[in-house]
């Protein structure tokens, strides 16, 4: 009962220290109930070791994960359900292996084993085609972005790290405590543990105070449309979206605005790709420019592209019927005044909605099934790199379309190519008025510190927002308000360095579970005698 109490108590301060309502310093020891039930079953003369250590750690990480995601649900039962049960499965089966190891090798290694392996599970996260990587502990100070200024040198892993360090050293007081029953061991936990969470926010504020914002700026205005995904964004055409954009743009554009950005596929008819010049996407926006020539306008947009050639044909393609295919685009496109149309083709795409993740193996089992997590159900066609959209005041921006935004080091590709602000487009009405739309929000803070880049993010149903490169949000519009703001936008063409070395400590943690864990095999087969 003990150790239930425990793991349950590590569900709910994982789930009270989330953003965007919970207090972060939580994490700092919501681990430690979960180790001790670990330490006492591993320890006892219990059978079904392992099966008791799985099914308390499921709980603990059920509850984080109902608790934080929920709102899935909102979008589809289904999809809803499947997130919340498998990544809690995922999370339990990396805390199974760190019992394995811990059961062969002493305290410090099977700790470092633990830390490294988390960081392996949440880059992995990142990386596959199940990617999920909504509940990284590193996501859990976007609301408190003023104590991790120094994500600028380590990314989000950093505050990984942090958390586990601390969980860590609190867990080794707790132990040595029980076993020698000494006061002081606990003074020096306290201290320790103190320090390790104290030093990094006094160095975060210390970069805060004396961070300058760079004097290169622009203008620019975001539209939120307001427009229901569920009752009216399908029903609505291109056309009376144009006339509504024309109309909320001109409340704020003047000839001295750079540029107006509108939300992901705010135009949602299917333009054809190869005829985008004769859409009603262009028309609009050139209409924007005939008022207002030196303005960029960049908006996002579905296309399509229907063949019937069997050599154009990819694994992203959707097959119509016989010899019958078309290749299906989330995309941002960017006008000026100038005589190309410049496009960008979504590519980190939500599991289920837009990407039937490892179709090879699966479509043979599951046929054509799909895991709708909220949107529309086909294959998204992507582009290999990313790319930055040149504006006529020779500066540059990133065409970040929702989902791309919680990605840390993918988004440093957009830098690495020239962006000198970033700019997010996104529907986030799917889920209704939940922490969903808010934590989306939130996380687009931590993109501004990586990379020290203002954030322009047009939501066409959720909170469009302007972020300064230190991560505060300085002016925004609500939920479910139609309308635009304007302000100046800070331009910068330093590159921080997590953007110029990505997630390394991602790949270091990489190198040392799969050593330690090597070690905790061949020591453990050593000392059988084999």
């Amino acid at each position: 009962m003990k150790n239930l109490i425990y793991a349950l108590l590590s569900g709910i301060l994982l789930a009270l220290a989330w953003p965007t309502y919970g207090f972060p310093l939580l994490l700092f020891f919501a681990f430690v109930p979960l180790l001790l039930a670990e330490f006492n079953i591993r320890n006892s003369k219990l059978r079904l070791i392992k099966w008791r250590i799985f099914g308390l750690s499921y709980l603990s990480f059920f509850i984080w994960n109902l608790v934080t995601t929920y709102w899935i649900y909102y979008s589809t039962a289904f999809g809803g359900a499947f997130a919340i049960l498998v990544n809690s499965l995922l999370m339990a089966t990396v805390f199974l292996l760190y019992h394995v190891v811990a059961k062969r090798t002493n305290f410090t290694a099977a700790s470092a084993f633990f830390i490294s392996i988390w960081i392996v599970f949440e880059k992995l996260h990142l990386d596959w085609e199940f990617s999920w990587p909504w509940l990284n502990l590193g996501n859990a100070f976007s609301e408190y972005y003023q104590w991790v200024q120094w994500y600028e040198y380590t990314g989000t892993f950093g505050g990984t790290l942090w958390v586990l360090l601390v969980n860590i050293a609190i867990f080794k007081a707790v132990i040595l405590y029980k076993e020698f029953k000494d006061k002081s061991i606990i003074y020096r936990g306290v201290f320790k543990s103190t320090l390790i969470i104290a030093l990094p926010i006094a160095i975060s504020y210390l970069l805060l105070y004396n961070f300058k914002t760079p004097e290169k700026s622009l203008e620019a205005v975001i539209i939120q449309p307001n427009i229901d995904p569920y009752t009216e964004k399908y029903n609505t055409n291109d056309t009376r979206v144009g006339e509504l954009l024309l109309k909320l743009a001109s409340e704020k554009v003047t000839d001295s605005t750079d540029i107006l950005v509108a939300p992901e596929t705010v135009f949602a008819d299917g333009t054809v790709l190869p005829n985008f010049d004769r859409s009603e996407a262009s028309f609009f926006g050139r209409q924007l420019i005939y008022r207002y020539p030196e303005l960029n306008f960049l908006s996002g947009i579905s296309f399509y592209e229907r063949f019937s050639d069997p050599e154009k044909v990819s694994s992203q393609s959707n097959q119509i019927g016989p010899m019958d295919w078309y290749d299906d685009y989330n995309s941002a496109f960017l006008m000026n005044g100038s005589d190309s149309t410049q496009l960008y083709h979504k590519s980190k795409l939500v599991v289920g909605v837009e990407n039937f993740p490892y179709q090879d193996i699966l479509r043979p089992i599951l046929g054509d099934i799909m895991i709708d997590l909220g949107g529309t159900v086909a294959m998204k066609t992507t582009q290999k790199n990313r790319s930055a959209l040149d504006l006529n005041t020779n500066s540059s921006t990133a065409p970040i379309i929702c989902y791309e935004s919680v990605y840390g080091e993918y988004v440093t590709g957009y830098v690495d190519n020239g962006a000198e602000f970033l700019s997010i487009i996104t529907n986030d009405a799917w889920w209704g008025n939940t922490q969903g739309h808010k934590q989306h929000l939130s996380y687009a803070r931590l993109r501004a510190i990586e990379t020290r880049r203002s954030v322009v993010r047009s939501a066409n149903t959720g909170i469009s927002a302007f972020i300064a490169p230190t991560g505060k949000i300085y002016k925004r519009l609500g939920y479910e308000k139609q309308g635009s703001i304007k302000a100046r936008v800070a331009l910068n063409s330093e590159k921080t360095f997590y953007t110029k070395y990505g997630d390394y400590i991602a790949r270091v943690s990489r190198f040392l579970a799969f050593f330690l864990f090597l070690f905790a095999i061949v020591k453990f087969k050593r000392g059988r005698g084999i």
